[in-house]
């Protein structure tokens, strides 16, 4: 049956999207760098959040674990908002959460931290699943380097919140509230950015043809390759939050400065940024992906065991974590499309992926600092730490077999 001369193609639909891709790309960048600035930024304040509000760890833990839970519990429903409101549209409402959300964590009155972190989580959770989505749909002969790319950035602008998180609280009365407000003027230019891509959301509508759905395949919530993903995804994503969120607190029970700390924490998120081009490399000589899930696993298990054997190298054990971090999290990201038959399932193993992931990820600084709490010393929880990154290398390897979900 011919097409209507109203109702374009997807051909032409697609076109419509990318006939500024410049834009597009700048957008897909900006979105990128604001995945994880607001939550790195308050690792190297903690303490003093701590002190000024006096919270116990387990509480600090929490602190950084919310957001963590928001991602677990939105990931699901975000695919079928994506559907509603269309993939544009999501990534805009997640945009303008995440800038409220930001100036809200950062005022005085009595629970605004909880309610401001409460929805940074949900826009980041909404971004999160979309964005590889995304780049997959309009990018399909180069989402790997597309998504190294923006992997590279989000890492950047984490380590740079990292890095100025304590000089920024130095310059202005309100301390470490002023720091992590700071963090909206960027989400706020992503927005801005952002905005003419909203005229071009890919939500149906009346004018618009209804793009035919691939045959129905497996959900990726009943296949045991589904949960190797979500699982190798939960469990190097504990290990990159916790060294964020308690890093600093440990280095100052050796003797490390704050500043110190926050540089080295900056140090660990450029060279996670190294790895993740580097994988751009990597990944599309590789016949299957055991082998490297293998050598990022083994990385980070140095990191943290050099972190507890000889604390003194901090900076050393940190490059090792943040070179497996950084490969490990490119390689977390790509199993959502190399381990799906199609686009749709992908999106939907990206959810389950993300939120099977950070449920697990949001135990992690929580359950680090209940066992800091009990012990009052590292030393167990770095041992648990050690234990889950076996774990990590034991589910990459299986999740690195060359096979989707059918």
């Amino acid at each position: 049956m011919p097409q209507s001369a109203v109702t374009p193609t997807p051909a032409a639909t697609k076109r419509s999207r990318l006939r500024h891709p410049l834009l597009l790309v700048a957008g897909i960048m900006l979105v990128a760098a604001n995945l994880r600035a607001a939550l790195t930024s308050v690792g190297p304040l903690l303490e003093q959040i701590q002190q000024q509000l006096m919270l116990s760890a387990t509480s600090a833990g929490l602190l950084n674990s919310l957001p963590l839970i928001l991602f677990a519990v939105l990931s699901p429903v975000t695919p079928g908002l994506a559907k509603r409101i269309g993939i544009e549209r999501t990534l805009g409402m997640a945009l303008l959460l995440l800038v409220i959300g930001i100036v809200l964590r950062s005022m005085p009155q009595t629970g605004m931290l909880w309610l401001g972190s409460i929805l940074i989580g949900a826009a980041i959770a909404f971004a999160n699943v979309v964005l590889p989505t995304l780049v997959k749909r309009d990018f399909p002969g180069r989402a790997a380097a597309m998504i190294a790319a923006y992997a590279a950035v989000m890492s950047l602008v984490a380590a740079t919140a990292s890095g100025l998180a304590v000089p920024l609280a130095t310059l202005h009365d309100r301390g470490w509230r002023f720091s992590l407000l700071c963090w909206s003027l960027p989400a706020l230019l992503a927005l801005i950015v952002w905005l003419p891509q909203l005229r071009r959301s890919s939500a149906p509508t009346a004018g618009n043809a209804t793009p035919a759905q691939p045959a129905p395949s497996r959900s990726p919530w009943g296949s045991a390759l589904g949960w190797q993903v979500a699982l190798f995804m939960g469990l190097q994503s504990i290990t990159f939050y916790t060294i964020i969120g308690w890093f600093s607190t440990f280095a100052a029970s050796h003797g490390t400065s704050p500043q110190q700390a926050g540089f080295e924490l900056f140090i660990y998120q450029v060279v996670a940024i190294v790895a993740n081009f580097v994988m751009v490399f990597i990944l599309p000589r590789a016949r299957d992906q055991r082998a490297i899930a293998l050598c990022s696993s083994l990385l980070i298990f140095i990191g943290v065991a050099g972190l507890l054997l000889l604390p003194g190298y901090s900076l050393v054990w940190l490059i090792f974590a943040g070179l497996g971090a950084g490969s490990s999290l490119v390689l977390a990201l790509s199993f959502f499309g190399l381990r799906s038959s199609h686009h749709h399932q992908a999106t939907q193993l990206s959810g389950m992926a993300q939120s099977v992931g950070y449920l697990l990820a949001a135990l992690g600084p929580t359950l680090f600092g209940l066992l800091h709490d009990l012990t009052q010393g590292w030393r167990l929880p770095l041992m648990v730490l050690l234990c889950l990154t076996l774990l990590q290398m034991l589910f990459g390897m299986l999740a690195g077999r060359n096979q989707v979900i059918r």
